[in-house]
């Protein structure tokens, strides 16, 4: 008897734990300031001109990576409206707004900064909504 009243009491509840962890998930993993997009850090966002938009890859990878870390989404990160979710060629997963990847810069030393912009023959861009 016990156990079923357990049941009866907790299962809504674990239901509802269940429902949030869903509803996080599927949040926009980054955020507007200054009407450029942020990263959940406040750090600036970009894109890479060499990535085709919608195309599902990115083309930075290896050291490229190294210098501009990708918007890594997390396993069970799910898309929702603009916001997509890319397969990397190491199999892990970036974010990508409006189908193109989002990086961050990694001389970018404060949230505002926007060292990034415009940097190799303007192939970089502050990410915008």
């Amino acid at each position: 008897m016990t156990r079923s009243a357990s049941l009866r009491i907790l299962g809504p509840v674990l239901l509802a734990a269940c429902a949030m962890t869903s509803q996080a998930r599927a949040q926009a993993p980054a955020t507007t300031m200054n009407g450029i997009l942020v990263g959940p850090n406040q750090m600036t966002l970009y894109v890479f001109d060499k990535d085709a938009a919608g195309s599902g890859k990115s083309v930075c990878n290896g050291g490229c990576a190294t210098n501009w870390p990708p918007l890594m989404a997390a396993a069970g990160d799910t898309a929702s409206g603009d916001w997509s979710v890319i397969t990397r060629d190491d199999g892990s997963k970036q974010w990508a707004y409006k189908g193109r990847p989002l990086y961050y810069w990694v001389k970018d030393a404060k949230p505002g900064d926007k060292t990034g912009d415009g940097f190799l023959n303007n192939a970089w861009h502050a990410a915008k909504p």
